[in-house]
């Protein structure tokens, strides 16, 4: 039987330690300020009132020194960045009618590849480790047998995910198009001409003077990257409100090739898409769900794996698809590592920076064998949106970063509900955390996605309010059957 009285000991220790830790200033103060009472309580008013006339102030300091103050206050309120809130987000819902069960989809495969009947089963055997669920939507175009991914269905896909998105923004905050100043489009795989901001602005007749962007091949975690770039801009430009959209074109690159490495997307990629508004105005301080804390973007490209490691290219057919490194899960703990270890000082409390220092130095300098001490990021955060990339992503987050079950829910249910929707999948797990309830205000929220390239970028918001549960959205209609038990394999 294990010894609970101990383990209950070194929990109150551990608390104990945080405690002080993070509150030495505060503790180191109160004995300062309580020395200060009391001495002045002992020295009575005649004695303050004589020590106060016997001070003698000089005109020219006071003015020197008042107008030395207001200009390091002055310095000190220009230099400060802007506060970039986040007002609202929209996440597009694909009808029923897109739906893939796994019956059908493996009835698809068989069809479209009758002549490799290996490559159906390997794909059976993906799609029952992979963690998505039934409800699971594909484009129209890849309904058919055999799948019809022309340009015009592509744009057909992009103008539905997309507008639908908008609308639904527009709808939730009341914004105008000719209100938006900054627009940026992130779409890693379909680019077409006239750019996807371009559509987005001839369908809303946005402002001719509007800056607008258009990221594309840069992977899954380009939605982050696209948040970094409006927080750049609305830097310099003031008054000013910024819509990212995020989203992946599935249409044209559905992959009907043999190759193993490049059916694996596949079995993972779905329709999804969610269109954000940032703003840096003070008045949208008080409506704002969300404020934009830190962004931080690591890019391991120099590297030759990393940079190859999920890589776009013919198969010996001539067919194009995206094909998956079995190196991916390692270079992205990499990625990871270095990313943390930029990040941590900015977010974590000082008890668990000094244990991670004390571990450093005890490695460096006792014995390089010690075990490296990974800190706790549950004391920084109390949700985590990871992005949905595959089973196997969520499981080495979950074990590195010593996650619990309910930490990475959102993940998991995100996975199964709508599966890998690209670069907007953090938003769909921000919206189920939403739609639990379990967004207070003062939360943190910390966003975590990897793309192509190799790279690994995080976001940190902090709950401007406490959020009410929404009665629209993405999990309008199933947030009640959620979380729900995914095992390890589904048999087919």
């Amino acid at each position: 039987m294990p010894d609970f009285s101990n383990s209950v000991k070194l929990k109150y220790v551990k608390l104990g330690y945080q405690y002080l830790v993070n509150h030495i200033l505060t503790l180191t103060l109160i004995p300062v300020m309580a020395g200060i009472v009391i001495e002045v309580v002992r020295l009575g008013p005649e004695e303050i009132m004589n020590l106060w006339n016997s001070l003698h102030f000089d005109l020219v300091q006071i003015l020197c020194s008042s107008f030395f103050i207001i200009f390091i206050a002055t310095v000190y309120f220009m230099s400060k960045p802007r506060s970039i809130y986040l007002v609202d987000y929209a996440c597009y819902k694909p009808p029923v009618t897109c739906r893939v069960p796994f019956a059908t989809f493996m009835e698809h495969s068989r069809l479209i590849l009758k002549d490799n009947p290996k490559s159906v089963e390997f794909q059976m055997r993906m799609l029952e480790r992979s963690g998505l669920g039934e409800e699971t939507c594909l484009p129209p175009a890849i309904h058919y047998i055999p799948p019809t991914p022309n340009m015009e269905a592509a744009r057909g896909e992009a103008e539905v995910v997309i507008f639908s998105a908008m609308d639904s923004l527009f709808k939730k905050t009341g914004l105008k198009p000719k209100d938006i100043d900054i627009l940026i489009v992130n779409c890693s795989l379909f680019s077409p001409t006239p750019s996807l901001s371009a559509m987005v602005i001839n369908k809303y007749k946005l402002r001719s003077n509007i800056k607008s962007f258009n990221l594309s091949g840069m992977g899954c975690s380009a939605g982050l990257i696209s948040i970094d770039l409006a927080r750049d801009l609305l830097q310099v430009h003031p008054n000013s409100n910024a819509v990212v959209i995020s989203t992946e074109i599935i249409t044209p690159n559905y992959y009907k090739g043999n190759e193993r490495a490049m059916l694996l997307p596949n079995c993972l990629f779905r329709m999804g898409g969610a269109a954000i508004l940032l703003s840096n105005r003070r008045s949208e301080r008080w409506r704002a769900k969300y404020r934009l804390v830190h962004v931080v973007r690591t890019h391991k490209g120099a590297d030759d794996k990393a940079y190859r490691c999920v890589y776009e290219e013919e198969d010996k057919e001539g067919k194009v698809g995206i094909s998956l490194s079995k190196d991916l899960m390692a270079i992205a703990g990499e990625a990871l590592k270095s990313n943390i270890t930029t990040i941590g000082p900015l977010v974590l409390p000082a008890s668990e920076q000094l244990l991670f220092l004390l571990t450093l130095i005890g490695r460096k300098i006792f014995n390089p064998k010690w075990k490296p001490y990974i800190p706790d990021f549950k004391q920084a955060f109390e949700h985590f949106c990871i992005h949905a990339g595959g089973r196997a992503v969520i499981d080495e987050l979950q074990k590195n970063l010593q996650l619990s079950s309910e930490h990475v829910e959102a993940s998991r249910m995100a996975l199964h509900r709508f599966g890998n929707t690209s670069s907007s999948s953090l938003w769909y797990e921000m919206s189920y955390i939403e739609a639990k309830g379990r967004m207070k205000r003062g939360d943190r929220v910390w966003q975590i996605a990897f793309g192509s390239g190799f790279k690994c970028n995080s976001a940190v918001w902090k709950c401007n309010r406490t959020i009410k549960t929404p009665t629209d959205g993405p999990w309008a209609d199933c947030i009640d059957r959620y979380p729900v038990h995914i095992p390890e394999v589904v048999k087919l």
